[in-house]
């Protein structure tokens, strides 16, 4: 499966300096996103944009510029608009962090389209009624103001933690549960032959150790290292045993 990150479109409407695009570009490049659609940009290309781009000008070079809004999402299964809260539309609106999870779900079956308005007056009415959610991004409230580029920043780095997290629970590996007994058989006989275990209450000394490990809750290849560490000890008391 392709990584979700690559389904996410930030959309640029009416970019005044030409700076922003390109720093834009840079915070997108940094946390693994590359689809950028600029709207109607008042100066595009640009030096200033290029230079601001830093090493992200892949990104600014491979960004699409039309006319409309229309054309930046009508492929599009999922729009968010960037809206102050002060705001009075009537429209659901949730905070960058508690959107980057619906945002990388939704980016795993299709496109999702992030708008951002134009630094002086943000998105206008008509763009923010194409959206399905207004997202914004809470600060200071005696002074919310913030730079679209390092807005792009802030909301792409939610998505890309976002991401993270869920991929770095996918990615682990527990044992199934004759594994996990195996290994708690394996530990009764090394402690037991290590002569750890008191017999009169070896039962009961075993049940906290599974506590234990249940609590933990440890991954597959921990258990073949914990397993490697008994079959090391029972080697050792073999050994000695011999001599």
């Amino acid at each position: 499966m392709s990584n979700p990150l690559s389904n996410i479109r930030i959309v640029m409407v009416n970019t005044f300096h030409p700076g922003n695009i390109g720093a834009a570009a840079r915070a997108m490049k940094t946390m693994g996103l590359s689809d950028l659609v600029l709207v109607s940009p008042l100066e595009y290309p640009s030096d200033q944009a290029t230079s601001m781009a830093a090493g992200a000008t892949d990104v600014l070079n491979n960004a699409t510029v039309v006319e409309t809004l229309e054309q930046a999402i009508n492929d599009c299964q999922l729009v968010i608009a960037t809206s102050a809260r002060s705001r009075s539309h009537p429209w659901p609106i949730k905070e960058a962090r508690e959107m980057a999870p619906q945002i990388m779900s939704e980016a795993s079956q299709g496109k999702v389209a992030i708008l951002f308005g134009p630094e002086r007056m943000g998105l206008h009415n008509e763009h923010l009624r194409q959206a399905h959610f207004h997202m914004d991004i809470p600060g200071n409230p005696e002074y919310p103001v913030l730079n679209v580029a390092s807005a792009v920043q802030l909301v792409c780095y939610e998505c890309f933690m976002s991401n993270r997290q869920t991929y770095a629970k996918h990615e682990k590996d527990y044992p199934q549960v004759n594994e996990l007994n195996g290994f708690y058989q394996h530990l009764e006989s090394t402690l037991d032959d290590a002569g750890f275990l008191n017999q009169a209450h070896k039962g009961q000394a075993m049940l906290r150790l599974k506590r234990l490990f249940n609590r933990a809750r440890p991954e597959k290849i921990e258990l073949n290292m914990l397993r490697g560490i008994l079959a090391s000890m029972d080697k050792l008391i073999n050994k000695n045993e011999s001599k």
